[in-house]
């Protein structure tokens, strides 16, 4: 998605991404064929590929080179802060309206979201001619390889564990099925902490930031083998998790789109693949340890292991400098150049 949507005007690619989510959530609500129903969302995980993957870059233009770390955490925090409020509040509506009810909210909450970007989020022009063999070109750099690789392992280790987290929270602690989700709203707490610790501290000091994120985050899966007999340091662990978890992803991605340069569209599309793929990866490898003698203490083991690996890409750029040769991509707002044409007297050269 992202490069089929390369050569369309970015604010335009984000209302079409969000006109075509809502109306494959009312094409969802109004039909009678579960088969119809898995069409449309597929279409919608489309167009929702094609947001994040542009959504990044706007983010951190926007910004600026000196707050794109924040830009992207910010983003990311609205991410989080859908799932800790989002999910629940979809659920109960669920419950209560029936399950078209939430795909009706999504159509009309999405369709109102495409007014606003359209409203709010200027017009850009890009410096240089925006190609498909530009965007490959940036894959070349190890750095970025780097990036990638980091987010694919602190999204396995820290979902390895929250996959399975509820028969951990109810077997191994002890803790009522009714409770599980107040726990799960930590998590999600602590998530948003940690994409807000992330975006402020990830611009001034990206790698010490995310390697004593990553060596946190390794420590706290290891410690919640045993903190995980009790209810309370059970709870405290998983919400540790996810503030040092999740105060890695803002600071690898605008890593990751800031090595690209002129062509971030592709990588930024890379790095939300990176994610899943983290998640895809850590959830079956747990699945397979939670099988074997390990039991409910296999996911955590696993988790802390992928943790710990972060480390190694992370420390290779580290080694090799982040800021070196980097820049964000060049882009301006159609504003932006207007005023700049108003400033230059009309006698000057052009």
């Amino acid at each position: 998605m992202a490069m089929a949507t390369l050569r369309l005007p970015q604010r335009r690619t984000l209302v079409l991404a969000l006109a075509v989510f809502a109306l494959g959530h009312v094409v969802a609500a109004l039909s009678t064929s579960f088969t119809l129903v898995l069409t449309a969302r597929v279409v919608t995980a489309l167009a929702t590929g094609a947001f994040w993957a542009v959504g990044f870059v706007i983010a951190t233009t926007a910004a600026g080179p000196g707050n794109s770390t924040k830009a992207v955490g910010v983003m990311m925090g609205g991410l989080t802060l859908a799932n800790v409020v989002g999910v629940p509040v979809g659920s109960l509506a669920g419950h209560v309206t029936g399950w078209r009810g939430p795909f009706w909210a999504l159509a009309a909450l999405a369709a109102l979201a495409a007014v606003f970007v359209g409203r709010f989020v200027p017009r850009t022009e890009q410096s240089a001619t925006v190609s498909v063999r530009a965007e490959a070109a940036a894959l070349r750099q190890g750095r970025l390889w780097l990036a990638l690789a980091a987010a694919v392992l602190i999204m396995g280790g820290v979902l390895a564990t929250y996959t399975y987290i509820t028969p951990l929270l109810t077997e191994r602690a002890g803790i009522p099925a009714g409770a599980v989700s107040l726990v799960l709203i930590a998590f999600g707490l602590g998530a948003l902490g940690g994409t807000a610790i992330g975006g402020s501290l990830g611009e001034r000091r990206p790698m010490a930031t995310t390697l004593v994120a990553a060596t946190a985050t390794a420590l706290v899966l290891l410690l919640l083998v045993p903190l995980s007999t009790g209810p309370v340091t059970a709870a405290a662990s998983i919400f540790v998790m996810a503030l040092a978890g999740f105060t890695v992803n803002p600071v690898v991605t605008s890593l990751a789109v800031r090595f690209a340069g002129d062509a971030p569209t592709l990588t930024s599309a890379l790095t939300t693949s990176a994610y899943n793929t983290g998640i895809a990866a850590g959830s079956a490898i747990a699945g397979r340890a939670m099988d074997s003698s390990l039991g409910l203490t296999g996911p955590p083991l696993v988790g802390a292991v992928f943790a710990a690996l972060t480390l190694l890409p992370l420390t290779a750029l580290a080694l090799t400098g982040t800021r070196r040769h980097t820049r964000i991509v060049a882009q301006r707002t159609v504003t932006d150049r207007a005023h700049d044409d108003a400033a230059v007297p009309a006698s000057s050269p052009r």
